[in-house]
């Protein structure tokens, strides 16, 4: 699929100064192959997304690794398959058109009993299934995308304790598990940031976290002062902003990718929730591009 590019220059705010992204197709096709995810939540009106599987994906797909995308991130696991597919199914296809299996977004939350009584049997049943079709379709991470509302550092302590002991079975699986934020993990419990607990309260060897750094932000906070308050928790970060990469303004990224070392970044992921245009692969294609032409995102972030 032809690229389709942004048209106009942009200004944007990276790093406490102003930068100009002009683009042009002949731009977009010189600049380097770089290792960039897709979070296929991005093009879920195509393809459908947590078990609600609406289209053949094949498509889609090829369509992403032409843009130049190199792994995907799925976000519909249920019932021991990913996309209606069994896991191994899964994997052909995407390898098919030339793309990686990296990460998955999935999770079961604690019921309200699990949560009193700290007794996590039924969940953890829930997922030695899970990490099994995951290992069963090559995924390298699992990724929680959320978690179920909290309002006390008791409960949040539980979950703490629940997300150690499921990273401790995807470790033993060959897998690494990890957690997603929002903009609510950055308000307070007790006068306790919530992010900053969690953080601290994981073992970093059996749950990293994976840092949204749009959420970031809408939520009042630096990815980059994260990065050098807990270095190396960050193995995943999901690129975003309100729109196409960029959009905003908002988003320092330059700053970002600077100290994706310190965050201990092993890889990227572009993720887009709206489309300027009402085209999500136009989008998506748009973000790809200006990741490809900045200077300042390596090739790749593999240790």
């Amino acid at each position: 699929m032809k690229k389709q590019l942004l048209a106009a220059t942009c200004l944007f705010l990276a790093g406490g100064g102003l930068f100009s992204c002009g683009t042009a197709s002949s731009e977009a096709e010189k600049a380097p192959r770089k290792e960039i995810g897709i979070q296929l939540y991005s093009v879920r009106e195509l393809i459908g997304v947590f078990g609600q599987n609406q289209h053949d994906y094949n498509d889609v797909l090829k369509q992403l690794a032409a843009m130049g995308y190199t792994s995907i991130e799925a976000a519909s696991y249920a019932d021991g398959k990913l996309y209606g597919q069994t896991p191994e199914q899964f994997r052909k296809d995407v390898e098919a058109a030339g793309l990686e299996v990296l990460s998955s977004h999935c999770t079961t939350d604690l019921s309200d009993e699990e949560l009193a009584k700290g007794d996590f049997s039924r969940a953890l049943a829930w997922w030695d299934a899970c990490i099994a079709a995951h290992k069963a379709a090559g995924m390298e991470y699992i990724v929680a995308p959320s978690m179920r509302g909290i309002d006390n550092l008791k409960d949040l302590q539980t979950y703490c304790d629940y997300f150690n002991e499921v990273g401790a079975r995807c470790n033993a699986a060959g897998l690494k598990f990890g957690y997603h934020n929002h903009s609510g993990e950055f308000r307070r419990i007790e006068d306790q940031v919530v992010y900053d607990y969690m953080i601290e309260h994981t073992d970093a060897d059996k749950v990293f976290f994976e840092m949204d750094v749009y959420w970031a932000m809408m939520g009042q906070a630096s990815p980059v002062d994260y990065f050098n308050k807990y270095p190396g928790r960050f193995r995943l970060l999901h690129i975003k902003d309100r729109r196409e990469i960029g959009q905003s303004g908002m988003v320092g990224y330059d700053a970002i990718f600077r100290n994706a070392a310190t965050a201990g970044v092993e890889n990227i992921i572009v993720e887009i929730e709206e489309s300027s245009y009402g085209d999500m692969l136009r989008s998506v294609g748009e973000c790809i591009d200006y990741l490809r032409g900045a200077s300042f995102v390596k090739e790749s972030y593999k240790h």
